[in-house]
């Protein structure tokens, strides 16, 4: 179990320790491009690929505007490669280096892209074992994908880590208080992205909003409900919260899933958490009294462990050996 010294109580300091003094990079990565169903692609990133290799593969989903470049991806990445794991990142659509081919981006409950994925790397990897690990949102798309594959899933374990399972509850809360810095942060690249595509397509058309109405935007779910819903054929954003929330997915999950949760996440409230009945037997729930939003620091300021590293990689590695 997750548990700081004193001074690292704090979800603040959790949250964004990493982002100010994490400064590792990852050495010997490989950028490989997949073509989607529809003809748009997305940019996956490996970590130190070796010819023939047959080692097992962790698939790994970045959170909300995030990419290779995460701290919180690029040391899980060293771990898992320590414990013989092979790992490989799939930016989300528009998250890598080069600008998609179609006007819509991604969001949390976004699974097909990620099926596609997977399925390449099963019938191109066949004799590596696959596992997934997702960060924020994509944590809570993995366990998305999980409960819609049910016992069909390709992957023989999963991780997911300060997944925001109730996607209302989370828009709500990061508007209030000092969340509501973390919000203004997330919503600059996805403005950014978003004005972007005015260059290439006829937003204003397609969204029935100007680039000056975009860049108006104040809080998470105002996005939603203007770009995100309407450009992937939601209602509305309560639309799209309601039904891409991994909550109500949790309980047909069928291969063993490991979901990380602090109860001070400045994200959300504790209203997201499952209750026993909405779980399968195949969760296992590790939830913490501190840790933030993907932060998890423990040691000191002077020298910080980074557990989720070690919980993530460990999991895998008992998850192999009992195959």
């Amino acid at each position: 179990m997750f548990n700081p010294s004193f001074f690292l109580q704090n979800r603040h300091i959790q949250t964004l320790f990493a982002t100010f003094f994490r400064k590792e990079k990852l050495e010997k990565v490989e950028e490989e491009y997949f073509t989607l169903p529809d003809g748009d692609f997305v940019e996956s990133v490996w970590h130190n690929r070796k010819p023939n290799d047959t080692r097992p593969i962790v698939v790994i989903f970045h959170g909300l505007a995030g990419s290779v470049k995460s701290p919180y991806v690029i040391g899980v990445m060293k771990a898992l490669e320590k414990k013989g794991f092979a790992s490989v990142l799939m930016h989300f659509r528009g998250c890598g280096r080069e600008a998609n081919l179609k006007p819509r981006a991604y969001h949390s409950g976004d699974t097909a892209d990620a099926k596609a994925f997977i399925e390449h790397l099963h019938k191109s990897y066949p004799f590596s074992s696959l596992y997934a690990v997702g960060f924020s949102i994509g944590g809570n798309m993995l366990l998305k994908l999980l409960g819609e594959w049910e016992e069909k899933s390709l992957l023989k374990s999963a991780v997911s880590v300060s997944a925001p399972l109730n996607l209302s509850i989370c828009a709500d809360t990061i508007e209030k208080g000092f969340a509501k810095n973390y919000q203004n942060y997330l919503l600059r690249p996805l403005k950014k992205s978003l004005l972007q595509k005015y260059e290439w397509f006829e937003m204003e058309a397609l969204l029935s909003m100007s680039q000056e109405e975009v860049a108006n935007i104040k809080t998470i779910r105002e996005f939603d409900e203007k770009y995100t819903a309407k450009i992937h054929g939601f209602k509305g954003s309560r639309d799209y919260y309601a039904k891409c929330s991994a909550k109500q997915f949790l309980k047909n999950i069928k291969i063993p899933t490991l979901i990380i949760h602090a109860l001070d996440d400045p994200f959300m409230t504790v209203e997201i958490l499952p209750k026993s009945d909405e779980v399968s037997k195949f969760i296992s729930l590790e939830i913490s009294k501190y840790g933030g939003h993907v932060g998890f620091v423990a040691g000191t300021f002077n020298e910080p462990i980074y557990w989720l590293d070690e919980k993530i990689s460990n999991f895998f590695l008992n998850s192999y050996k009992e195959h």
